[in-house]
Formats: C-alpha cells, structure tokens, sequence
C-alpha cells in the first residue's frame, strides 16, 4: 500500500480498509508502505500472498508486479502484462480497438506541442498517457480560443483524445463475471475530489439504463478485461451519449486495480451482487498466484 505515486493517499486508504477486512476474514496481515526498501521488507515479512493495493505508477504497471514474479511471491489482480498494457492508455486503446470495442479517437503529442495549439478540434481532453484517479486531466471545451496551460509537472509526452460526451458508466469484473452497471453523478466532471471525497459524486447501482445499453456495457467490460489479459478484479469505465444509442457507447480505460477505499465502486459492485467487503477481499486473495 500507499507507495510513491500521484495516487499514494488513494492507496493508503484501500490499503487501510483491505487490512481491516482480511482481518475480519481471518487473514495475519502485515500492512508495507511500499518504498525502496520493498525487497528487504517482503524478505522479512515471508508472506504467503501479496495483496496488491497499490495505485498509479510503479504500483499497477507492471513494476511491481515484476518483482513479485521474480521473488515468486503469489500476488493479487493482473499480471505484468497486463498491467503495463492497462496504465498505458495508448497501448490500452489499440488492444481494445483490435478486440471490436469502441473508443475515443486520439493520438499521442509533445506537451510543447499541445500547449501551443490545438491538437484536435475542441472539445478534447488532454491527459498523462499513464496515471489513474483523474489526475492531470484537462478538459478543453467547445469554442475554447486557446489550448490548455499544461502544469509544469505534467509529462513531455501527453494524450490528446476527442472529448467523449454522456453519462458516466463504470462496470467491476471479477474472475470471469462482471458485476453491474453503476452510473455517476458528479457536480462537475468526474475528478479526483469527486472520486474520493465523502459525498463527491453519487452511484446509481443498478444504472438506469436500456436493456441493450446495461448489457452491452457488461459485455464491453468483459471483453476489455479479456483483451488486457486482466485476472481477478479490474473495473472498465464507459460514456454513453444517449442520442447516438448503441454508437454512442465508448470504452475510456480498464484499471487494474480498482479503488478500495469507502468511497469506491468495485465494492460497492461487490456488495450489490452479495458479496461483502471482507469476502471481496477474500476472493482477491485465493485468486491470488505468480505468473500472472
């Protein structure tokens, strides 16, 4: 848990819930805030699994994955892989557009580049090809005269994509099930206060969505997670433009490992189904092996 990443306190918090409920399911824990010194605390702790809760960089592509593989340390969610290929949005996009699922058009820039001018027609969004949690998103509007001042701790390469209108759908899977459809509601746009701020958004679980568009969203989530090569549990998030029906429905990305903490849709998901947090966790856990 926690780790050095833009997502740290995002990891501290699932990783203080996970112990919590792996306690409660009767699990000896011991909690490693992930440094340099990763290696050595694993050696000292001899676990028998690794619950990976960590967020963002070095903790969900494939760093650390990497060297679970090489301590041969069972682990928890995706796999080396996979995990690189789902932080990478570029990568991500091409492996689900090679799968048959949809996805916003966009195209890799230098920042010198995307703050210089407009690098697609506005509306667009300009983000860190590889972070989580909303962070450094920009969102340039429609009719914006000018492209978007870009912070000086933004990478030197970003991803410019086509703004995706619509409703906010996310869709937890697990194993091989995906376990509904929650729509978000947010005052503004879905961002990091939104995300993780006690009463920042609203969840509607089950969204109240068309048939066609709920089930569509449950395939489009499996099949983003297959074509990943994801294991255990990831989370696919969607827009859905209601005017353009099922041509309206995009993939934006697949987290491989989705947010944990109380304010989180996986289990939330989870519990909708029947599955508590501690037996969530639990699940997580026996899933767990290396060669992922």
């Amino acid at each position: 848990m926690g780790g050095p990443s833009a997502e740290r306190e995002v990891s501290l918090s699932s990783g203080r819930e996970c112990v919590a409920a792996l306690q409660v399911a009767g699990y000896q824990v011991v909690a490693i805030d992930a440094g340099a010194d990763l290696p050595a605390r694993l050696a000292d702790a001899r676990p028998d699994v690794v619950f990976n809760a960590l967020h963002g960089r070095w903790g969900e592509d494939g760093c650390v994955q990497g060297l679970l593989e090489w301590l041969r340390l069972p682990y928890t969610h995706s796999g080396v892989l996979a995990s690189a290929l789902a932080m990478d949005k570029t990568r991500a996009k091409a492996a689900f557009a090679g799968a048959g699922l949809p996805v916003a058009a966009g195209r890799l820039a230098c920042k010198a580049e995307a703050m210089a001018r407009h690098v697609l027609p506005p509306p667009y969004v300009v983000k860190p090809n590889a972070e989580g949690s909303s962070v450094g998103v920009y969102i340039v509007p429609e009719g914006a005269n000018s492209p978007p001042v870009l912070a000086a701790d933004m990478p030197e390469v970003v991803l410019v994509e086509a703004y995706a209108p619509g409703r906010e759908l996310t869709v937890s899977v697990l194993g091989d099930r995906a376990l509904g459809v929650t729509e978000i509601f947010a005052p503004g746009w879905y961002d990091y206060a939104a995300k993780y701020t006690p009463g920042g958004s609203r969840h509607v679980l089950p969204a109240d969505l068309p048939a066609p568009i709920a089930d569509a969203c449950l395939d489009y989530a499996l099949r983003a997670h297959a074509a990943l090569g994801c294991r255990g549990l990831s989370r696919t998030d969607l827009r859905w433009d209601a005017a353009k029906g099922l041509a309206g429905l995009i993939i934006l990305e697949t987290n491989t490992q989705p947010g944990m903490t109380p304010t989180s849709l996986s289990p939330e998901q989870a519990r909708h189904v029947g599955i508590d947090f501690p037996a969530l966790c639990r699940w997580i856990v026996e899933d767990a092996t290396c060669s992922r």
